[in-house]
């Protein structure tokens, strides 16, 4: 007699899920390809479609959170217009919400080892993701601005933006606000500080966030 029920799709988001699962219920990692793919029911050979090893999806999940929050963004016809200022602000709420989203992961992803360095090797495809993005929003400024002397430099913006995701990425780590309101004001201080020192507007900004940032500090010991 055939069966009636319906067979699950094995696919790249099905695999993420069901390893973010297995991470959280097991209070720790699979070993081997094998086990992991034994305890989710699916053939080695289809995991092996998609990843080519547990590091490269541990590495993969990061580059998902990205990549779901760029369609997302797209999904709004406005986007395009928006300045690069508005891109980079959408870019980070709409991230951060997607971590939320995730935060049982993300946090025991991000101490899995003793050593810090050694938990942001997961990070290595995100990092490319967001020093593109800020890369293409400064170039693109860079080509409406007629004198070389006022241009921005690109690789110094697009590495910026990524310490600044690190800096965001630890202060939403330890912020207990309600809906983490804390991370949504540092998001919008941080954005504008940097666009503003670009932009070379008055000092008044960058000392506004620093004091912001050392008041959190305070607070949060």
């Amino acid at each position: 007699m055939a069966s009636t029920g319906k067979k699950k799709k094995i696919d790249r988001e099905f695999i993420i899920a069901a390893y973010m699962n297995y991470v959280l219920e097991h209070d720790g990692y699979p070993k081997t390809v094998y086990k992991f793919c034994k305890d989710i029911k699916v053939s080695e050979e289809d995991f092996y479609k998609f990843f080519g090893s547990l590091d490269g999806l541990d590495k993969n999940i990061w580059s998902t959170f990205f990549t779901t929050t760029a369609n997302a963004m797209h999904k709004n016809e406005q986007f395009e217009h928006f300045s690069s200022r508005d891109k980079m602000l959408t870019l980070f709420y709409t991230l951060f919400e997607m971590l939320t989203l995730n935060r049982s992961y993300v946090l025991f992803a991000l101490k899995r080892y003793d050593m810090p360095l050694k938990n942001m090797t997961q990070l290595k495809g995100l990092r490319s993701h967001i020093k593109e993005f800020a890369g293409e929003l400064i170039e693109t400024d860079n080509d409406e601005k007629t004198s070389r002397l006022v241009k921005n430099p690109v690789a110094v913006f697009s590495e910026g933006a990524w310490l600044q995701f690190l800096f965001l990425l630890n202060f939403w780590m330890s912020d207990e606000s309600p809906s983490f309101e804390k991370t949504d004001v540092a998001i919008e201080k941080s954005v504008n500080t940097i666009f503003d020192l670009f932009d070379n507007t008055p000092l008044n900004n960058v000392l506004d966030f620093g004091k912001f940032l050392w008041k959190e500090k305070i607070m949060s010991n």
